[in-house]
């Protein structure tokens, strides 16, 4: 039956990979919307522009360096000891994305926006790899590291060039990014886990949603709340969620 249900998962992988190319490049190029800078909350507060836009990316600082912390000094958490990189990778990813992303948000265009998307892939492909390692084989995951961050990186890369020509293509940055959300819960709910727990990883997947639907009513939120926006609480909800995954690291313990 646990293999039967493995085979079903990565046919699942291996469909949702295939229609998310299709999708997406059946249709022509996509440039980045220049509206996705024009966020709702831009009032300057001590002479800092965006300042909650900006502020609320505090939180990934102080998760991302608490995280590389107990991964590389403290030892506290349990993780694949012999691919202690990924995870290292993963809260130095989220780490820096309080810089870039910080940074972005002073002066918000495309060429900033770079920046705040190079240490997110850094995340997102060290996360989806430790998945693989834990779920399904360690080895793969590990094999599966560098070329991953590669790819990350290249379409952010491939993403920015095709801006600068005139050409702007986001197909490749969005399928590396959204192909992990819907594989990572396939291989959850199929794959069996050498530690006792997955809580971790949903309550990310979980923050992961809301802080996107928080950035898609970025303007609604503002409107009701009157003193912050669904932009801002977006950073606040993905941060959330890297702290949730964190607590669970040093909570569980190898599987029977």
């Amino acid at each position: 039956m646990k293999g039967s249900r493995e085979k079903l998962g990565a046919v699942l992988i291996a469909v949702a990979g295939l229609l998310g190319v299709i999708v997406l490049f059946a249709q022509g190029a996509i440039p980045q919307d220049t509206a996705y800078h024009d966020f709702k909350d831009q009032r300057t507060i001590m002479g800092v522009p965006n300042f909650w836009n900006v502020l609320s990316n505090l939180p990934f600082l102080i998760v991302g360096a608490i995280g590389f912390y107990k991964v590389t000094i403290s030892d506290r958490l349990k993780i694949i000891i012999n691919f202690r990189i990924a995870y290292g990778l993963l809260f130095a990813g989220t780490a820096l994305v309080s810089l870039g992303s910080g940074y972005y948000h002073l002066w918000p265009n495309n060429e900033t926006l770079v920046w705040d998307r190079l240490p997110m892939t850094f995340a997102f492909m060290a996360l989806f790899s430790i998945v693989i390692s834990e779920y399904i084989f360690v080895d793969l995951g590990r094999r599966l590291f560098v070329p991953l961050v590669i790819v990350g990186v290249a379409s952010v890369a491939y993403w920015h060039v095709t801006e600068l020509r005139g050409e702007g293509d986001l197909r490749f940055y969005a399928l590396v990014q959204f192909f992990p959300m819907l594989a990572i819960p396939i291989i959850l709910l199929t794959f069996r886990s050498m530690f006792t727990t997955a809580s971790g990883y949903w309550w990310l997947f979980v923050a992961y949603l809301a802080a996107k639907l928080l950035e898609h009513f970025d303007g609604e939120v503002y409107s009701l709340l009157g003193f912050i926006s669904g932009h801002s609480l977006k950073h606040v909800a993905a941060a959330l969620g890297v702290y949730v995954l964190m607590v669970s690291y040093q909570r569980r313990i190898g599987a029977e």
